[in-house]
This record gives structure tokens, sequence and C-alpha cells, in this order.
């Protein structure tokens, strides 16, 4: 196993979450853009990873916006990709 197939496997059991709608976001992200995503993007997604799950599906359904600037684009990103309304 490569050092770069291990990252993503972790990325992807990272991506398993508590709530099957993370997960398919999530996981379907990983799978099909960001391999070949730009840098920023994939570094921003696996700092996102790191957020509590409560946090993501809010920002993810427009409850709130993330704070930090690095993860309004991502958020974005998979708001478009998945085509997520705002609940608000």
């Amino acid at each position: 196993m490569t050092e770069k197939s291990a990252y993503i496997g972790r990325l992807r059991w990272r991506c398993r979450r508590g709530t099957k709608e993370l997960d398919r976001i999530l996981g379907g992200y990983l799978e099909q853009d960001y391999p070949q995503a730009p840098l920023e993007h994939q570094r921003a997604f696996a700092a996102l990873l790191e957020v509590q799950d409560p946090d993501i599906y809010d920002w993810l359904m427009g409850i709130h916006s993330p704070d930090k600037a690095k993860f309004k684009g991502i958020i974005a990103l998979l708001r478009d990709k998945y085509q997520i309304s705002s609940m608000t």
C-alpha cells in the first residue's frame, strides 16, 4: 500500500460519521472529487473532517456559516455539488 492510498484510507474512515446524510456527502466527495481536486480543496476537506458532526451539518444545511475562511469554500462546493438548499 502506498503512502497516498493509506492517507485516502484514513480519510475514508474519517468520512464515516454519525448520520447517513453526512456519510454520503463526505464519502461521495472523497470518492468522486477529492482525487482530482486542487490541493487547497483537498486540505480544506481533510481539515473539515476534524470538525464535529453538528457543526458540519449546520453549515451544509445553511443553518450557520463557518467562522473560518478555509471551510467556507469547501462547504459551498459541497452544497453546490449535492444541491443542498438552505433550511433558513
